[in-house]
């Protein structure tokens, strides 16, 4: 949980999954799918990672469930040239999304000593492109308003901010005037 006053919930959407934007990975690096145990390794991840929420014990069996195929086809890992998962993002779904059936990027996370490398970006289009390949013509992902570089990457890979009460529309607006450029981002936003 966040503690009070430290950021908002808010939503974004990416209304295709045509264009992907292609990053290349580091020679040094590797995208892989969830193996067997892998929850450990994905708590380990976000643990790590993770400043502002609580990761706790059975988180990843409430975000994921149990069952070890739909893992299989939706969960990367991002490891460095040692095989030691890095990074991590699921091409997950929501099959009511606003009432809406649509792809959900959901937690991602990259270790602090492998962030500011640009690994996200390659982690992010592995993300979108699998959800394509798994049906899904939409995306879209839930983060907070103090994740601003992650809102960043997330405009320059085609989402947008996706509003729909006042108290959404407000926090978008707080968010523009923190990023360069972000008040581009508001169209459609109340």
């Amino acid at each position: 949980m966040l503690p009070t006053g430290e950021g908002i919930a808010v939503s974004m959407v990416r209304e295709s999954l045509a264009l992907i934007p292609d990053w290349l990975l580091p020679a040094t690096c590797a995208i892989r799918g969830y193996r067997l145990g892998d929850e450990r390794t994905w708590t380990d991840v976000q643990l790590a990672a993770e400043k502002q929420l609580q990761i706790e014990a059975g988180l990843f069996r409430r975000e994921f469930g149990a069952d070890e195929g739909e893992l299989e086809r939706r969960q990367l890992f991002l490891c460095d040239g040692s095989g030691r998962a890095i990074g991590t993002a699921t091409a997950w779904y929501d099959n009511s999304y606003r009432g809406r059936r649509c792809g959900r990027v959901h937690w991602v996370a990259i270790v602090p000593e492998a962030q500011g490398r640009g690994l996200a970006k390659p982690l992010l289009a592995a993300t979108l492109r699998r959800l394509a390949e798994l049906g899904h013509q939409r995306a879209v992902l839930g983060t907070h308003s103090y994740r601003l570089p992650a809102i960043s990457l997330y405009l320059k890979f085609g989402f947008v901010p996706d509003a729909h009460t006042p108290a959404e529309a407000e926090a978008w607006r707080r968010i523009a005037g923190r990023l360069p450029g972000g008040a581009g981002m508001l169209k459609g936003c109340g």
